[in-house]
């Protein structure tokens, strides 16, 4: 009874022995820092069309091509199998009608009024 309790600490782990777990472990690493970066470059780019088309002095034209570059990343991602093809498109649909919409009133106007006293 008093040995098996040092072959607890002394044995092996079986966890990532093979060659092929070993290499599968490296790619899958590989691969999620590459979505990683690749997610993180499409949330950029959305955010900064999103800026854009909320500040004041931003001009059409650069708005478009901020929306061009949001969307091209979006469809890369979804060709690299980043991001599914269908979130893609729900994405840039999204963020096409956000900055189609009207911009809403700076202060809109109280619209409550005290009721006259009887």
């Amino acid at each position: 009874m008093g040995d098996m309790a040092g072959t607890a600490t002394t044995a092996k782990k079986k966890t990532m022995r093979h060659a092929s777990a070993q290499k599968a472990a490296r790619q899958a690493e590989t691969r999620r820092l590459r979505n990683r970066s690749n997610k993180r470059a499409v949330r950029e780019a959305v955010r900064e069309a999103l800026s854009a088309a909320a500040a004041k002095g931003a001009s059409d034209a650069q708005t478009q091509t901020l929306l061009r570059g949001a969307s091209a990343l979006l469809d890369k991602a979804a060709r690299r199998g980043v991001i599914h093809w269908k979130a893609a498109a729900r994405r840039k649909s999204r963020l096409l009608a956000r900055l189609k919409a009207p911009a809403p009133a700076a202060t809109p106007a109280a619209k409550t009024q005290a009721a006259p006293a009887k």
